[in-house]
């Protein structure tokens, strides 16, 4: 939602009773004393005992019977914290709508028994309906009044308002979500209010009782609307300059003259001419053009009745389908029955077009249905490459055991990394619950499938084979136990190092040789069978990541990193990317040499990622001063171009533009030297990434992440070395640009998900992925494009400053 619109619910709308939480009694009772009986020279102190009568008044007369709270004795503090729910419903109120509230004293009789009331208007002076906590001053003595004007107002006057009622309005305020949250902030300043709450109390003595009282609230505020006909008043005539909002209920409706039109030429009759039409030039050029928008884009009304109108004369443009979908009026039944004849006969559409249609736009089940089926088509390695995003799109199917839940089943049933991977990001979303129930059906169905596979499938049979996924999770609970332990030693990185490694042989010494092998999470085909104590141990770091290294059962080893205390499905998501964007480089007959390891999210925060052997290129600079010093020590050549081999350098060079690329395509930001890892064969590759699509902590970040090591490695800005990568680079970002609506497709079934920087606005981090690809310019002109932005980054000069203060805050971690 944006800062200029004003959402909201009308009142007539809502059919729900009124309901609100009688919380609890501030201020200080009175003490009474009471005689005993038989004696008038004693007398002992009575506990009162309260109660809470609320009655809803309607223009000054009561309505429904009044209600009552359980009763409370707990003194001084006076606390019920309890449910009132109305007959009356949010529908039926008037703008004069009032709560009274009587608190009542049982223990003694009735004249006696009244402590104090007050009343409260349900909508504000906006009409609006008041939310959240309401602390209500009340009339000693008095019975709550509900007549207009009230007698027994629980909101204190303004000539008394003080500091203390200041502060409760801007609490009630920071409740509703109203007022940021900044945590460190928030707690010094509740602190300070409660000494302020002290001091304005012990000032007035306690003379005052209140009632807290909270009013339930709704996602949009609700504003008062009368049932039937809207008749506004014209607003007077004011002398301020305020602003007015004046709701028009025409606003978000059809036309009905616009509606009749379309209706009128969408008719099955006209259909029969329609089937002969064919676009002229200007509309033929029309077409085309709707047809490069990408599928972030909204058709407008004219678009879709031209793809209408030629519906018959497209079928054999394959690329038209998506679009023709989108225009299609799918409330009405006849008009989407012969959209649905017509998908059957079109020209077969592209994978990556079929993943568009599983989006949350497309609601038919036909329409995903057929999506399905040309999902058929795509190999088990093109399908991994879209598997996380196929799971994402389960939440949008309108069924548990929907067709894409069957597919991705069927397929997983005969591709144990598929198999081992599906179980994985079901098992993640487990934790949403309003989606459990998808989710937990597509986990159940895989099970059962798994377990009824024949022997020969994989030499084992299918019990087996389940068994050996379900060992995973038993793996990573284990690991979980001893991020805690090594977690609780207090000291260096050496201490906890040692202690890993003690548990290793001592407690969970299991874990040194696996009863039964384990399938690798993260290359499931891959059975491990114990972990190697001596060359395990721990990163040094905030969290203490764990470096792991499995035996596996053909004698080799294999290195892994298992993370916990911090959410690695966004790191996921980009490796994804990145191995979808090396997949589509080498299918162009370009190899970048990226290095896309492999990372899998076991939870909400915890997660396995493979270990590369290589170097930071701080750690690089620090002990060998430059890169291509460090690439001298593995691959020495006095003939070759900087005294290294020409292997070697081209290497790097690839790599350099590879992962340019695609981290300004993907807005990967807070890079620093530290996140750059070299590898000794030349290979350079990213790791961590926190924040994308365009966030980053830095100020003014450079629009590509080339920092001057890297520039200087290639023989400096003005060598062929370095107009060679600037070549790789131009060519690698058009055949992604190729690919634009893919990747678009891919994040918008990811628009659901919790990843943090999509989730805080899913359309405007698609809209900003959009936006790198620069879908309006030709290939010649992104050339020239990019070729300013490399120039740009390099000659930015102030994320070195900003990489020097990181050097130093790294120092003395």
């Amino acid at each position: 939602m944006t800062g200029n619109e004003f959402r909201f619910f009308l009142s007539c709308d809502i059919n729900l009773p009124v309901t609100f939480r009688v919380e609890r009694l501030e201020g200080t009772l009175s003490s009474t004393k009471s005689s005993n009986s038989g004696t008038d020279s004693t007398t002992e102190e009575r506990r009162p005992e309260l109660y809470v009568e609320c009655a809803l008044y309607i223009d000054g007369a009561p309505f429904g019977l009044p209600t009552r709270t359980r009763l409370e004795s707990m003194g001084p503090s006076y606390c019920w914290n309890e449910l009132i729910t109305l007959s009356t419903k949010y529908r039926d109120l008037t703008a004069h709508s009032q709560l009274a509230l009587t608190v009542w004293d049982v223990s003694c009789g009735r004249d006696e028994g009244l402590v104090g009331g007050a009343t409260v208007l349900l909508f504000n002076s906006k009409m609006q309906l008041k939310t959240g906590k309401q602390k209500l001053r009340l009339c000693p003595g008095k019975e709550a009044d509900g007549s207009l004007p009230t007698t027994t107002p629980g909101k204190v006057p303004r000539n008394e308002r003080g500091e203390l009622e200041r502060l409760e309005k801007l609490g009630n305020k920071y409740e509703r979500g109203q007022i940021q949250r900044v945590d460190w902030l928030d707690r010094l300043t509740f602190k300070a209010m409660e000494g302020i709450k002290e001091f304005e109390s012990c000032k007035n003595g306690n003379s005052y009782l209140y009632l807290v009282v909270d009013f339930c609230g709704f996602e949009h505020r609700v504003v008062f609307q009368e049932s039937g006909a809207n008749f506004l008043l014209p607003a007077p005539i004011a002398s301020s300059n305020e602003l007015v909002t004046v709701w028009d209920p025409e606003v978000g409706r059809i036309n009905p003259s616009e509606h009749k039109q379309l209706k009128l030429a969408r008719s099955l009759t006209r259909g029969i001419i329609d089937r002969d039409l064919k676009p002229s030039s200007n509309e033929r050029k029309s077409i085309q053009r709707i047809l490069k928008y990408p599928p972030t884009r909204t058709l407008s009304g004219d678009e879709k009745q031209l793809l209408w109108k030629f519906r018959f004369s497209l079928m054999s443009e394959k690329r038209a389908l998506t679009k023709f979908l989108r225009s299609v009026e799918w409330s009405d039944v006849q008009e989407a029955k012969q959209a649905l004849e017509l998908m059957g006969r079109w020209e077969m559409i592209d994978v990556c077009d079929a993943l568009e249609l599983l989006s949350p736009v497309f609601e038919s089940e036909e329409v995903r249905a057929y999506a399905v089926r040309v999902l058929e088509r795509a190999d088990d390695e093109e399908l991994q490459c879209y598997l996380l995003q196929l799971v994402q799109a389960l939440r949008f199917e309108r069924s548990d055991k929907s067709h894409l839940s069957q597919f991705l089943v069927e397929r997983s049933s005969c591709n144990i990394e598929l198999a081992s991977f599906l179980r994985w990001y079901v098992t993640v979303e487990l934790g949403e619950l309003a989606l459990t129930k998808h989710y937990y059906s597509t986990h159940e169905i895989l099970e059962e499938r798994v377990k009824k596979l024949a022997p020969t499938e994989y030499g084992e049979d299918g019990s087996k084979l389940w068994q050996s996924l379900v060992r995973q999770t038993e793996l990573v609970a284990q690991l979980c136990t001893i991020m805690r332990e090594v977690g609780a030693v207090r000291g260096n990185t050496q201490k906890k190092i040692e202690k890993l490694r003690q548990l290793l042989s001592g407690l969970l010494s299991e874990l040194t040789y696996f009863e039964e092998p384990v399938r690798s999470l993260l290359a499931p085909s891959v059975l491990i069978t114990g972990i190697v104590p001596s060359e395990s141990s721990i990163f040094k770091s905030a969290l203490h990541p764990l470096r792991l290294t499995f035996r596996t059962a053909s004698g080799g080893t294999c290195k892994m990193i298992f993370k916990k205390g911090d959410d690695i499905r966004q790191d996921q998501l980009v490796v994804q990317m990145v191995s979808l964007m090396d997949r589509l480089l080498k299918l162009e007959n370009l190899d970048l040499h990226l290095t896309p390891y492999k990372v899998l999210a076991t939870g909400q925060d915890e997660g396995m990622l493979e270990f590369i052997p290589s170097h930071s290129l701080a750690l690089i600079l620090s002990e060998h001063r430059s890169i291509i010093s460090y690439l001298q020590k593995f691959h020495p050549d006095e003939h070759g171009p900087f005294g290294i081999t020409a292997t070697c350098l081209e290497t790097f060079i690839k790599s350099c533009a590879g992962y340019s690329v695609i981290t300004y395509i993907l807005g990967i930001g807070d890079r620093h030297l530290d996140n750059l890892l070299l590898r000794d064969d030349g290979r350079l590759f990213h790791v961590d990434f926190g924040y994308i699509l365009g966030r980053d902590p830095k100020p003014f970040p450079p629009p590509m992440k080339l920092c001057k090591e890297m520039v200087e490695a290639m023989g400096g800005a003005e060598s062929q070395y370095y107009t060679r990568f600037k070549s790789y680079c131009c060519e690698a970002y058009n055949i992604l640009r190729k690919s634009s609506n893919l990747i678009l497709n891919l994040f918008h079934l990811m628009a659901g998900s919790n990843i943090p920087d999509i989730a805080s606005d899913p359309e405007k981090s698609i809209l900003k992925l959009q936006e790198k690809f620069r879908l309006d310019l030709d290939d010649e002109a992104c050339v020239h494009f990019f070729q300013d932005l490399i120039n740009e980054s390099v000659s930015a000069l102030f994320p070195q400053m900003v990489e020097t203060i990181h050097r130093w805050a790294q120092y003395w971690r």
